[in-house]
């Protein structure tokens, strides 16, 4: 049903709840979840909840969310409103032995679902019961054009990259791509790498510089395990088009392969004067960060 300690963390994030909201609101929320058993009632308090709760963001507590991320591997509330916060809470409250009467609650809530809505939803995929029913629903959502339900997905969020397909994984990060968010955020972004996404992102950067535009120096993270004779080629082709930051990018991507003949491409212009500058991508975020 559930793959993690459910009601332990569901104290813990009463107890970020009460820290974040004023007792009023707590105790509406408490009276509220008393009530899930009807559908009606449940809906129309998570429609509500913001009005109760209001949008303030989340006051994270370290302690609390080292012992949330330590019962459900992955997870955090980073960036979450109190009203997103609520809502996931509330969710966690419905009756889940009855996995069709359970499934079915839930999907009209993404039936009817507003903006904010759907961010709550897709934030919660990693903490409701039946994971595995939610795949396509996941799947779903990558799809969206609309960039905070894609966060919600991508960002600090353990389910896709515990549940979709390889292939569905790639979509997802090529989706990141395209619509420019923080790869370094999509949980299990370097567990989920593989040979596939790496021809793809390659092909990817080539179809960019080719148009004239840039690419995302992070792409390089999910190439430098997979570097081949293919790969090193469409590396030569594009190097003269990029950028400095991308060729940091590219110097740390091959210092990770194990592909000699890469490698060799390090002792040459212009990777020789980027080659050692960065030692890992952590560093490469923070230097890029300063930069902007």
């Amino acid at each position: 049903m559930f793959t993690y300690d459910v009601g332990k963390f569901k104290s813990l994030f009463t107890e970020l709840i009460t820290r974040n909201i004023a007792s009023d609101a707590a105790n509406w929320l408490l009276t509220q979840a008393a009530n899930t058993a009807s559908a009606a009632t449940f809906n129309n308090a998570f429609a509500a909840l913001p009005r109760k709760t209001g949008k303030n963001p989340v006051n994270a507590n370290t302690e609390i969310e080292s012992g949330l991320s330590a019962l459900r591997t992955g997870f955090s509330t980073r960036g979450w409103s109190v009203d997103r916060l609520s809502r996931v809470w509330l969710l966690l409250t419905l009756d889940a032995s009855d996995q069709r009467s359970y499934e079915r609650t839930i999907e009209n809530l993404y039936l009817a679902a507003e903006l904010n809505e759907l961010v709550a939803l897709y934030s919660a995929l990693p903490l409701l019961a039946y994971p595995e029913i939610w795949v396509n629903r996941c799947t779903e959502g990558n799809r969206s054009n609309l960039g905070v339900v894609l966060e919600a997905i991508m960002y600090n969020n353990p389910y896709p990259s515990e549940y979709l397909s390889e292939s569905a994984w790639n979509q997802l990060v090529l989706k990141a791509l395209f619509t420019e968010k923080r790869l370094e955020l999509i949980t299990g972004i370097d567990e989920r790498a593989n040979v596939a996404l790496a021809h793809a992102l390659i092909d990817y950067a080539r179809e960019r510089l080719a148009a004239g535009r840039n690419t995302d120096p992070m792409l390089w993270r999910l190439i430098g395990r997979f570097i081949d004779d293919g790969i090193l080629h469409d590396i030569k082709v594009v190097l003269p088009r990029l950028g400095l930051h991308e060729k940091e990018a590219v110097a740390l991507a091959i210092h990770e392969s194990d592909f000699l003949p890469a490698k060799e491409l390090l002792e040459t212009a212009p990777l020789q004067a980027m080659a050692g500058k960065k030692t890992n991508w952590n560093e490469f975020i923070s230097d890029t960060k300063n930069k902007i």
